[in-house]
């Protein structure tokens, strides 16, 4: 029996040490599992990277119509009929309706600043003054009784023969009396103002060249009574028609001259365009500001306007050219040797629907794409379909 025993023991000893074996070697092989699936995955997604990067798509060349810069065009003359009027002028009004009493100044007046210019009947306006000072006076009454009051009840209090509440009682009756009196006053002030309303005066030396208003009507506030042309300047207006405003460039000379007699002529700049043009006429309102006008430039004197084509040429573009980045304007420029493409900024002196006129940015012989434009990216690389020429 116990050598049997002992037979089974080194058996399930020895069946003990080959399994602890076989689980090792197995343990090894899992931890060894893993490892090779990574291994793998990084060696077929390697693969995947390359034969990506082996059929990735070369950049697209865009197919574009250019034209060469050619010399520069100059615009020919442009003549307009005008005349003069004031840089500046106001319309004077009442800031109150009332009666016109009177109109101190007609149509052609020389005025100075702050001379009276016309007068409303000032009757109402007094009277409200006048309630409004007395409403004052009773005021300033109650507040010096109130006042007295207070002071009495103070002297009682510090002898001990008032009680609290009155001396209370004559303290808020002093603060309200105060309280009425400002606001007598504020009153008295405004009433004050509105009498001055009634009298209009000239804000700026200047001309008379309207009256809205005759002596004896009743106007509303804010009508005009009588326009002031400043004396700070002079404009030649002119009606030019929609097809030659495209062609004014913005800071060209504009060289003014009397109908009478062209030998007296004055230098101008455009200052102002009207949005919108007249709904008779159809025509636009332009502006011309003159420098240092002679004193025979009168207003409304009939007088011409001329710009010379020779001083606003700038080289022609077609429209379709233009590349709008943000708030700047440019062309694509084609470099001839790389065939790539470049943005370049302009400095443009008109433009119409169909044509561009530059002034700065474009040289003669420069490659400009004018179809396809709006597809392009700064380097891109392209072909030319033909070259036109401008």
């Amino acid at each position: 029996m116990r050598k049997f025993a002992r037979q089974d023991g080194r058996a399930h000893a020895a069946g003990s040490a080959d399994g602890g074996e076989r689980s090792g070697r197995v343990w090894i092989r899992r931890r060894r599992l893993p490892l090779a699936l990574c291994l793998g995955a990084l060696v077929i997604a390697a693969g995947g990277c390359q034969r990506e990067a082996e059929t990735a798509p070369a950049p697209s060349i865009r197919t574009v119509r250019t034209t060469t810069i050619e010399a520069p065009r100059q615009i020919g003359d442009l003549g307009f009929s005008g005349h003069i009027e004031a840089q500046d002028q106001a319309a004077l009004s009442f800031r109150i309706g009332g009666r016109l009493a009177e109109r101190l100044v007609g149509v052609g007046a020389s005025v100075t600043e702050g001379q009276v210019v016309a007068r409303l009947d000032p009757e109402n306006e007094l009277n409200d003054l006048r309630a409004a000072r007395a409403a004052l006076t009773a005021a300033e009454g109650a507040l010096r009784k109130a006042d007295n009051q207070f002071q009495r009840q103070e002297h009682l209090l510090a002898r001990a023969v008032t009680t609290q509440a009155d001396f209370e009682a004559a303290e808020q009756g002093r603060t309200a009396a105060r309280a009425q009196v400002e606001a007598a006053r504020a009153r008295v002030r405004s009433a004050e103002d509105i009498v001055a309303f009634t009298t209009l005066k000239a804000d700026a030396p200047g001309i008379v060249t309207r009256v809205g208003a005759e002596p004896a009507e009743v106007v509303a506030a804010g009508r005009m009574i009588v326009q002031l042309a400043r004396r700070d300047g002079r404009d030649a207006v002119f009606e030019v028609p929609a097809d030659a405003i495209r062609a004014i460039p913005a800071d060209v000379n504009v060289y003014v001259s009397l109908a009478s007699d062209p030998s007296v002529s004055v230098r101008g700049h455009v200052r102002e365009v009207a949005p919108q043009a007249d709904p008779v006429t159809r025509t636009f309102r332009v502006r011309v500001g003159l420098a240092d006008p002679p004193a025979s430039f009168r207003l409304g004197t009939a007088v011409s306007g001329a710009i010379r084509g020779g001083e606003a040429s700038g080289i022609a573009i077609p429209a379709t050219a233009l590349t709008q980045q943000g708030q700047a304007t440019g062309v694509w420029v084609v470099d001839p040797t790389a065939l790539t493409v470049s943005l370049r900024k302009l400095d443009l002196v008109s433009r119409d629907p169909a044509t561009a006129l530059v002034g700065k940015g474009l040289a003669l012989g420069d490659i400009v794409v004018t179809a396809g434009a709006n597809l392009l990216k700064e380097g891109q690389r392209v072909r030319l379909s033909g070259a036109e020429t401008q």
